[in-house]
């Protein structure tokens, strides 16, 4: 009579190692340079608006700090997202194509909205106020978007965390408004970026 060795049932998946995701999208540079424009864009306007600016600043100053750093952080998200496509399954590619599209689509959905206001309204200089709450919105949704769909936490923390602060600061008059989106947006940025690198550390194989 012959035994036969009975092998071990296979390690169950709940028990398995944790493996790193492939593919993971890497937000550091963009975080840093969306918290810029937020600090020092957000922040030109808080500390030379009002009744009595601390600092007289030219106008296209603000304007000009946050665009750049807005679209320095836009292209670099755009390249971070590209880099973690590659080699990427079909799906994942398509998802992240259309990520990319809703951008464009958001963004000019917003300035349809601004310049359909501003016009009927008559009052340009509502603008000043619905284009850095309305973009920090837009940039919430969009984050909240990505989180779900590439599964980061992180991600999605943060754009609802903007999506709620973009909005409440309408409830202040300019300066106050800018000081709310640079101390409490640009803050956030602050703290996801080394957030974001503790994340894909733990990722790592």
């Amino acid at each position: 009579m012959t035994s036969t060795a009975i092998a071990p049932p296979p390690l169950a998946p709940a028990l398995a190692a944790p493996r790193a995701r492939a593919h993971e999208v890497d937000n550091r540079a963009a975080y840093v340079s969306f918290g810029l424009a937020y600090v020092l864009g957000h922040g030109a306007a808080a500390v030379s608006g009002g009744d009595s600016p601390w600092i007289a600043l030219p106008g296209w100053l603000p304007v000009t700090l946050l665009g750049t750093g807005l679209v320095t952080g836009i292209v670099l998200a755009t390249r971070a997202a590209l880099r973690a496509q590659r080699g990427a399954a079909a799906p994942d590619v398509l998802s992240g194509k259309l990520l990319g599209a809703a951008w464009v689509v958001a963004f000019t959905a917003l300035f349809l909205a601004i310049t359909g206001l501003t016009s009927v309204l008559g009052d340009p200089e509502l603008g000043s106020v619905l284009w850095p709450a309305g973009s920090g919105l837009v940039v919430g949704l969009l984050y909240l978007a990505e989180g779900s769909v590439r599964r980061n936490l992180l991600h999605y923390g943060l754009g609802g965390w903007l999506a709620l602060v973009s909005t409440a600061a309408l409830l202040f008059a300019s300066p106050g408004l800018f000081w709310v989106l640079a101390v409490a947006g640009g803050g956030a940025y602050a703290l996801a970026a080394p957030l974001e690198h503790r994340r894909l550390r733990a990722l790592a194989p």
